[in-house]
């Protein structure tokens, strides 16, 4: 098992020194999965939530979540992100719940000393939340999961994919 890098000989909580590192094109996808009931999946496709485009807001405030990733996860290095993709896709099949579902994909990318999978990861998080926020008042039991990484290339580490 690799060891911990966040910590000093203390034991006390720092940030990696990546100045080392070799600059390599680095890129992410992670994904995050909301549940809905059908009734407000349709009202997101026909437009009728009164707050607006929900995939649309949840989009921008994906990017938005990538580019503010050092300013919520402590240790997490600003970097400069190259690209940001958003893409959503709805499933209306129902789960035992009978909730249907909206996949997000948020890819990320870099050239630079440190990877991006914190960067996917907040991004598919943040729109996720959005979808929640924007359709609140219609479907209290939405819920979201299965954010994960999916894959990774770039780096030391080479290549992950799930």
């Amino acid at each position: 098992m690799a060891e911990f890098t966040h910590f000093n000989e203390s034991g006390r909580a720092r940030m990696v020194d990546i100045s080392a590192k070799n600059a390599t094109e680095r890129t992410a996808t992670a994904q995050a999965r909301v549940f809905l009931l059908p009734e407000t999946l349709e009202k997101i496709q026909r437009g009728k939530i009164a707050k607006g485009d929900v995939l649309a807001v949840a989009q921008v405030a994906g990017v938005m979540g990538a580019k503010k990733t050092p300013d919520l996860i402590p240790m997490c290095h600003p970097i400069l992100l190259t690209s940001v993709d958003i893409s959503f896709t709805e499933d209306s099949r129902t789960d035992q719940d009978g909730c249907c579902s909206i996949t997000i994909l948020a890819t990320a990318k870099t050239t630079g000393p440190t990877g991006v999978e914190m960067e996917a990861m907040t991004a598919a998080s943040v729109a996720a939340l959005t979808i929640y926020d924007m359709c609140k008042a219609v479907d209290r039991g939405m819920r979201f999961s299965e954010v994960c990484l999916l894959s990774k290339s770039g780096g030391k580490s080479g290549t992950y994919s799930r």
